[in-house]
C-alpha cells in the first residue's frame, strides 16, 4: 500500500506520538510505503498546559524520514500538505484524532482531501472520541470532524457507542481493536531490587504506582485517600510519577492532612523513555483510579512489564483487565472499594498469579499486526469497488 499517515511523532512527546510511530513501524515492517506527515508546530505555547510538548528522552522513538509540514494554526500549511499528498496519491490516508483543538485543521483538510482524492479511503484512529474534560462545544466540533472519514478505529466498545451516537453512519465502518503493545517505548527492565535501590525505596515494602499526567479525570485523590484507609498503611508506599496538569498543592495538602508524607513519593515531571522501566520495575502493582477513560497507554506499558493493575471499571480498562485474572476492577470514585482491592491484592498474594497470566496473554497478543491487516482490507475493498465501477 501507499499510505499517508498524519499525526504527532518525535520530537513531540506522549502516548499518541508513540502510537503514531509504532503504527508507522508496523506498516513498514509489512512492506508498505508510508508518507509520515507530522507537525512543525503542534500547539501554540500559551495553550499547552504542560511545561513543554517536546520529548526529553535520550532514547526517543525516531522516524528519520518524517515530514514536518503542518502548522496547527497556519491554514496555508494545511493546503500545501494537501497538494503534496495529491502528488503522492496514497491508497489510504490515516489520521489521529484525540482533541477538538484539531477540529479546524481536521475539517478543512479532510473536506478538501475528499474532493481532491475522492476514491482514497480515510481511516481515523480515535484515541478519545470526545475529550475527557468536555466543554459544550466539543460534541459539535467532534461531530463535524468525525463525519468526514470513511473508516474508524477505536479501542473500546464505549468509544464505539459514543462515535455512533455522534456519527450514525459510522456504525458500519468502525472497528473496535485491542490496544496494541507499547514495548518499543521501554528501553530498560530492572529487577525489583535494582529499581528500588536506585529510587531509595525499601526493598520489602509494597509499592503502589500511579503513572502519567495528573488530570482531574485520573482520580488520584481517591487513591491517596484509599492509602489512608488501608489497615496496615505503614506497610505500603505510594509512588506518584507524572507531570501535574492541575494544582499539585491540593494533593500535597491532602497527603499532609492524612499523615501520609513518609509513605508518598511524588515526582512531578514528564518521564523520558529511558526511565519508564525504572518505575514499573520498582512497583508491585499499577493503580489506575480513573473516573472515566477511553483507554490507557500506561496500562499497556504495565502489561508489557508484566505488572498487574488495579483499575476503575470504566471505558476500555474493563475490556483489557480480566477481573481476578490479570488485575482487579473497582467502582470509580470509591476510595473504600479501592482500599479493599489493594488490601486483597497484597494480602492474598495475587501478584505472582496475575503476573503469570499477563505473560501468557502477551505471548498471544497480535495488536499491531491485526491493525495493519484491517487497513489492508480497507484498501483491498476500496480497490475492488473501483474495479467494479
Amino acid at each position: 500500500m501507499r499510505v499517508a499517515l498524519v499525526g504527532p511523532v518525535y520530537p513531540y512527546r506522549g502516548g499518541i506520538a508513540h502510537y503514531t510511530t509504532m503504527l508507522y513501524r508496523a506498516l513498514r515492517e509489512q512492506g508498505h510505503n508510508v508518507l509520515m506527515v507530522s507537525f512543525k508546530r503542534q500547539y501554540p505555547r500559551w495553550l499547552y498546559p504542560g511545561r513543554s510538548d517536546k520529548d526529553p528522552s535520550k532514547s526517543p522513538l525516531i522516524i528519520e524520514d518524517a515530514k514536518y509540514w503542518i502548522d496547527s494554526v497556519n491554514p496555508v500549511t494545511w493546503l500545501a500538505t494537501l497538494w503534496r499528498m495529491r502528488c503522492y496519491k496514497p491508497d489510504v490516508l490515516i489520521v489521529q484524532w484525540w482533541s477538538t483543538f484539531w477540529a479546524p485543521f481536521f475539517i478543512t483538510f479532510l473536506r478538501f482531501y475528499r474532493c481532491v482524492l475522492p476514491l482514497s479511503p480515510v481511516a481515523v484512529f480515535c484515541h478519545n472520541v470526545v475529550p475527557h474534560e468536555s466543554r459544550w462545544w466539543d460534541r459539535l466540533f467532534t461531530r463535524m470532524a468525525l463525519s468526514l472519514p470513511t473508516h474508524y478505529f477505536v479501542h473500546s466498545t464505549q468509544d464505539k457507542l459514543r462515535l455512533v451516537e455522534l456519527v450514525a453512519r459510522s456504525r458500519h465502518t468502525v472497528a473496535v481493536v485491542e490496544f496494541p503493545p507499547y514495548k518499543d517505548v521501554i528501553t530498560n527492565k530492572l529487577t525489583k531490587a535494582e529499581a528500588r535501590s536506585l529510587l531509595g525505596l525499601d526493598a520489602e515494602c509494597p509499592v503502589l504506582l500511579f503513572f502519567g499526567l495528573v488530570r482531574p479525570y485520573k482520580g488520584l485523590m481517591y487513591l491517596i485517600q484509599a492509602v489512608k484507609l488501608l489497615p496496615s498503611r505503614d506497610a505500603v508506599h505510594l509512588l506518584i510519577v507524572g507531570e501535574f496538569w492541575e494544582d499539585k498543592h491540593k494533593y500535597l495538602r491532602e497527603v499532609e492532612k492524612l499523615g501520609l508524607s513518609s509513605q508518598v513519593t511524588l515526582i512531578d515531571r514528564y518521564i523520558p523513555n529511558e526511565e519508564i522501566g525504572l518505575y514499573f520495575s520498582a512497583a508491585n502493582v499499577l493503580i489506575l483510579p480513573y473516573l472515566q477513560t477511553s483507554h490507557s497507554a500506561v496500562l499497556q506499558i504495565a502489561f508489557e512489564m508484566g505488572l498487574p493493575v488495579i483499575a476503575s471499571d470504566v471505558g476500555g480498562l474493563r475490556e483489557s483487565i480480566e477481573d481476578g485474572v490479570n488485575g482487579l476492577l473497582v467502582k470509580p470514585g470509591d476510595s473504600v472499594a479501592l482500599a479493599q482491592a489493594i488490601q486483597k491484592y497484597l494480602y492474598e498474594g495475587l501478584e505472582d498469579q496475575f503476573r503469570l497470566h499477563i505473560i501468557l496473554d502477551k505471548q498471544r497478543a497480535n495488536g499491531w499486526a491485526n491493525i495493519v491487516s484491517l487497513l489492508e482490507n480497507i484498501v483491498s475493498m476500496s480497490q475492488s469497488d473501483m474495479g467494479e465501477m
